[in-house]
């Protein structure tokens, strides 16, 4: 991972030809002949342009927190090949993009872009993905952001939107306020960290677990990242050889839920996404259980904050200061559209055009998984993500590895836990009873 940062870091006009009159044909024969052959030659490009097909490529995304400038990126693209029209449609936030896009294939309008996760996601969509192995931007592709979407036949089926992270964002002012001069790694350290915070009559947590991605995908990846072998202890979990049931790991994760609860925010149960960001980026909370992406839509509400990443701690273990880092989803096509050539080429204009990186670094404030695209313009929260990179402090993304379902069925019993409705022996019992039935 750290090699991979540090790769990272470095990182028509055409002219109009009038032949001359009759009465100068004997004295510029050679002339009207070479402007003739440049007439003709504007009058087939001209013709050929006429004669391109108009396009539309229908795009399904879920990244709702970029949506108005990628819309923006397209209109360029379109102005660059005005005979392709692209169809945004962003569906994400507290939406279920994969329950959206099920119901698209369902009713027959396929998009010809579309969002995979990868791993567990890739194969349950591989018979509709197009083969992106001999694409001209994946000789510039980092091998971290290969790997979600290789299949077993070896061959590349999409490509990265990004590299993204996440944590604990906090704002270094409330902190300060309330005597906190050190940022806090460990549990035992956030927890006082939070407990100064209440002190100073300030919430410590923005809590948003209404929404079931925040509580069942990325706060719920915690204790599976952090066991000493995330990968095995899942397949381990679909061999019978290992349990949620008196694992050290989730059994720590319990005190981490509670003390969001405690610390955080009134009616988390109802607090969704948007709700959540605009409460930290106000100022309202210190902290926000959220990753990089949130960067615009903070700084459209507070531009002069200063704030970074904390770790999500499950103790006072050394490893326990880690953000988890990977790719977050991919661009994938659908191998059958009509469209097929003019979507490759916007996934390469993408990557490879000047405009494209641009919005991809400065609009967009995304950290690169191409290594041709300097890294630069990032805010406070992409230069933390690459701080805890190039000094290998990082941990997986692992819910593309679970049953297909699960993490919404996780999500709804932590909500069940958070409202007394069942302890935490009972939610760690429901987390195995729906891995055992969907695995």
């Amino acid at each position: 991972m750290k090699k991979i940062f540090m790769i990272i870091a470095m990182l028509l006009v055409l002219g109009i030809f009038v032949g001359c009159s009759a009465d100068d044909v004997d004295s510029t024969t050679e002339n009207t002949d070479t402007e003739t052959e440049k007439t003709d030659s504007s009058e087939d490009t001209d013709s050929t342009d006429a004669e391109k097909e108009e396009v539309t490529l229908d795009f399904f995304q879920f990244k709702v927190e970029i949506a108005d400038q990628l819309r923006a990126m397209l209109d360029e693209f379109e102005s660059e090949y005005p005979h392709i029209t692209v169809n945004l449609e962003t569906v994400g936030g507290g939406a279920d993009y994969g329950a959206a896009l099920k119901a698209k294939f369902a009713s027959g309008e396929k998009p010809d872009i579309f969002n995979n996760g990868g791993f567990n996601e890739l194969d349950l969509w591989l018979e509709h993905l197009a083969d992106l192995s001999d694409e001209q931007w994946v000789d510039n592709l980092l091998p971290i952001g290969k790997v979600p979407m290789t299949g077993e036949d070896g061959k590349l089926y999409g490509m990265p939107v990004n590299l993204e992270g996440y944590g604990f964002i906090y704002n270094k002012e409330l902190f300060a306020e309330a005597g906190i001069t050190e940022p806090p790694v460990t549990f035992t350290d956030l927890l006082a960290a939070a407990k100064k915070l209440e002190e100073a009559g300030i919430t410590a947590f923005s809590a948003g677990y209404a929404e079931w991605w925040v509580i069942g995908q990325h706060l719920l990846n915690i204790p599976y990242a952090q066991q000493d072998d995330a990968v095995a202890f899942i397949e381990g979990l679909s061999e019978g050889s290992e349990s949620f049931i008196s694992n050290p790991k989730f059994e720590e994760f319990k005190k981490v839920i509670d003390m969001e609860i405690e610390f955080g925010n009134d009616n988390p149960l109802t607090t969704d996404y948007n709700t959540q960001v605009t409460q930290f980026a106000s100022g309202q909370t210190a902290m926000l259980q959220q990753g990089n992406w949130t960067e615009n839509m903070i700084y459209e509400v507070n531009p002069d904050i200063d704030m970074a990443f904390l770790p999500i701690p499950l103790n006072d273990d050394a490893n326990a200061d880690r953000l988890p880092v990977g790719v977050p989803n991919n661009w994938a096509l659908h191998k059958n559209s009509e469209n097929l050539e003019e979507a490759k080429l916007l996934l390469d204009w993408m990557v490879s055009s000047e405009t494209g990186k641009r919005y991809m670094t400065e609009e967009f404030a995304f950290i690169p998984a191409f290594d041709n695209i300097e890294p630069s313009g990032l805010g406070a929260l992409g230069e933390s993500i690459l701080e805890y990179s190039v000094e290998d402090k990082t941990i997986p993304w692992t819910w593309f590895r679970w049953p297909d379902g699960a993490n919404q069925e996780f999500a709804a019993f932590i909500q069940e836990y958070v409202a007394g409705q069942i302890d935490y022996d009972q939610l760690l019992e429901k987390f195995q009873s729906t891995w055992d039935n969907l695995k």
